[in-house]
């Protein structure tokens, strides 16, 4: 018998400055503060919770992070959003493009402040949906 995994309760990252990282993700993301101690800052919405603790970072413990989008639409404006704050993306004019070679599953990757690369997809957006 195996464990069913549910959604994720919540990651956590070492990041340089909690309240410089926390600041960066609520103005470029629907997160608000959680909770908040002298060293960590807990961002949440509906369906995601984002500890930032002070430390190291070390992005190269994790290869990236993805968080789903409902549609191209979605994903399109992010990529417009990003894009115009300036955020790290990748394959700069081109950065919508498969999950892996052949996936049916679109995504844009980028970085935050302390390194960490993320994802934000759709599922089957290859085929429009």
């Amino acid at each position: 018998m195996t464990i069913h995994l549910g959604t994720v309760g919540h990651f956590g990252l070492a990041v340089r400055d909690p309240r410089a990282s926390a600041a960066w993700w609520s103005r470029h993301f629907d997160l608000r503060e959680l909770f908040a101690g002298d060293d960590y800052v807990g961002l949440t919405n509906d369906d995601i919770t984002i500890v930032l603790q002070r430390g190291k970072p070390s992005p190269q413990t994790i290869d990236h992070v993805s968080f789903h989008l409902p549609d191209m639409r979605a994903l399109r404006d992010a990529l417009a959003r990003l894009r115009a704050a300036g955020v790290d993306l990748e394959d700069p004019g081109d950065e919508i493009g498969p999950e892996a070679p052949g996936s049916p599953n679109l995504g844009l990757w980028f970085r935050d402040p302390d390194g960490y690369r993320f994802e934000l997809s759709v599922l089957g957006g290859a085929r429009g949906t």
